[in-house]
């Protein structure tokens, strides 16, 4: 296999994501006024690098089931993205989440087991890439050390603990990182602080460049190395569904550092593209495409960043 661009391990999840005029309520039922399926997980990180044009590899256990099966047609022939390093298993079912959508935000309820194989088992020899991605957490990832000594530029990211004990160990994977890409929440919570900019700075004793999302207050950023720091806005758009946000803006931010953009566009890249996928439902599915990218320029011709990324993107 020749080098990727990127290489990304970590769950895959079916979701089912329904958008609700009001909030469920014990006793009653509401009827949804959308829905939408696509991958998700991991996934939302490998369909949005794929759509913005970057070789992807994706190495993850699906279930030999259905919904495993469906989701693994789709990422490979539907998005282009290399299933070398990802297995299905037998017996094992793949993990489904619905998210329910309203009021500007989301809420998931997932049914799903731990796979019968980590990352190290897909993982044993380095991948040939430009960079790897992970959701880190509290299991081993120590194919992100063989990956950086490789060669590759290690970017993490880390997701909702769904005990709320936000164990301080999950950061000790971070030695082998370039870049960390959490939300405000998460941060703050595994770094016991209290506002963004905190955590931010205490993070940045630990890796390089460290990029904190904050929703619609926007995300900041910090390159330990030269002390760098950048403050940018959230885009305002229509907020349909949050689902995947996250994931699209770390895409994103990844997408321009291999274009080696300078610090503040790659987090206003990873803004806008995180941005346009709030636009509607779903979250792999919802990750925008160039042509995407392209009819947003065209209606905020004021935007001179994004114009001239859109600009080299097209020479290359």
């Amino acid at each position: 296999m020749s080098e990727l661009d990127v290489v990304v391990s970590g769950l895959v999840f079916h979701d089912l994501v329904l958008g609700l005029p009001t909030p469920p309520r014990p006793g009653t039922e509401v009827w949804a006024t959308d829905s939408a399926e696509s991958p998700g997980g991991i996934a939302n990180f490998a369909v949005a690098l794929a759509r913005l044009g970057l070789s992807t590899g994706l190495a993850a256990v699906f279930g030999d089931d259905d919904l495993g099966n469906r989701t693994w047609q789709r990422l490979e022939t539907g998005e282009g993205i290399d299933l070398t390093h990802s297995r299905k298993i037998s017996g094992w079912h793949t993990p489904l989440t619905v998210a329910l959508a309203y009021d500007n935000d989301r809420a998931l309820v997932t049914r799903g087991t731990t796979p019968p194989l980590s990352a190290d088992d897909l993982l044993q020899t380095p991948p040939a890439a430009r960079a790897v991605a992970a959701h880190i957490g509290p299991w081993p990832n120590e194919w992100l050390a063989k990956a950086k000594a490789a060669g590759s530029l290690v970017f993490a990211d880390v997701g909702w603990d769904p005990a709320e004990q936000w164990d301080s160990a999950v950061l000790d994977q971070l030695e082998h990182c370039d870049v960390f890409l959490p939300n405000a929440g998460e941060a703050m919570s595994y770094t016991r602080t209290t506002t963004p900019a905190a955590a931010l700075r205490q993070l940045a004793e630990r890796v390089p460049v460290v990029v904190v999302s904050d929703g619609s207050n926007g995300a900041l950023a910090i390159d330990a190395g030269s002390g760098e720091e950048v403050a940018v806005p959230a885009y305002a758009v229509p907020a349909v569904d949050t689902t995947g946000a996250g994931d699209v803006f770390a895409a994103g931010f990844i997408a321009a550092t291999l274009w080696e953009l300078p610090l503040a566009e790659r987090v206003r890249f990873g803004a806008l593209v995180a941005a346009l996928s709030v636009t509607r439902l779903g979250g792999a599915d919802a990750a925008p495409t160039w042509a995407e990218i392209e009819a947003w320029q065209n209606r905020n011709p004021s935007d001179g960043a994004i114009d001239a990324l859109i600009r080299a993107h097209q020479g290359r």
